[in-house]
Order: structure tokens, then sequence, then C-alpha cells
């Protein structure tokens, strides 16, 4: 900022040769200026938005039996979802109601998370079995094999 001052004030008091070259020192100052203004908001502004937007939808997808953590780490069950609060199911007989803005986190959804899990599962389970070739041994050679080996055990 003090270098930004200097520079105004050496364009204003010098001849028209020297106030060139000081115009020429502001457009870089100014151009150093807009390249990190422009840093500043793609490393920290907007990241910080994109947070906060994905807190805000997950505060408004809160439902009933969604399981929770606070942020002061009370873990729980949603009973009741209110317009601006959120009543906790913690133990059998134990209610507390929060602010939905003390929701750090939802830790799983009650049917949609249940529901998703397994079908993945049998997709897997069922690419498994296509990838792996059957190896069967003849039929023949097996019982031949063990028949003797069970008359021996039949006689001693």
């Amino acid at each position: 900022m003090y270098s930004l001052i200097l520079a105004l004030g050496a364009s204003t008091t010098t001849s028209d040769g020297a106030s060139a070259g000081a115009g020429g020192s502001m457009v870089t100052t100014l151009i150093t200026f807009g390249v990190i203004i422009l840093i500043f908001y793609f490393l920290i502004i907007r990241p910080q938005r994109k947070r906060d937007k994905e807190a805000k939808d997950m505060l408004a997808a809160i439902k009933k039996g969604d399981k929770i953590v606070t942020i002061g780490g009370i873990r729980g069950t949603v009973a009741v979802v209110k317009e601006s609060t959120v009543i906790v199911k913690v133990d059998d007989n134990t209610r507390i109601e929060f602010s939905k803005n003390a929701i750090s986190a939802v830790l799983n959804k009650k049917e949609e998370s249940s529901s998703e899990k397994p079908a993945k599962k049998e997709k897997e389970e069922k690419i498994e079995k296509v990838e792996k070739p059957a190896v069967e041994a003849p039929a023949e050679e097996t019982p031949a094999v063990e028949a003797p080996a069970a008359e021996e055990k039949a006689e001693n």
C-alpha cells in the first residue's frame, strides 16, 4: 500500500518523462493486486461457498430416523424434525432438542443407505461369478479314488 502511495505521489510531482514510468509501475501494481485477488477467490472463497452449500443441503435433507453427530460430539437418532430445530433421541428415554446448525454430520440415512448397499453387493457378486470359470473334476475319477479308501476303513 505504501508503494502505491509513493507511485501516485511520484507521478504528480515529476516531469512528463518520469510520469510515464510511474504510470507503468502503477499498472503493474494493479495487475499484481488483481492476480492476488483471483488466487484468494479460487483457493479460499470458492471452496468455502461450496462447503457451506453442502452443509445447507445436508441440514435440509435431515429426516426422522437419520443417525447424526452434533458439533459437541453427541450421537443420536433424529426423532422429530422442526423448522429450525431437531429433537434427537440419545438413549431409550432421553431426547434432546438441538438447533439444526448444531449438527455436524449425518452418519447414515434410515432407508436410502441400507437399500442401496445390498444392491451394489449383489451386482459385484454377479460380476465375480461370471468372471470366475468353474473347473470341474471328472466324475469317474473322484468316486473310484474314494471308494477303495472307504472300503479299507470299513475292513479295519
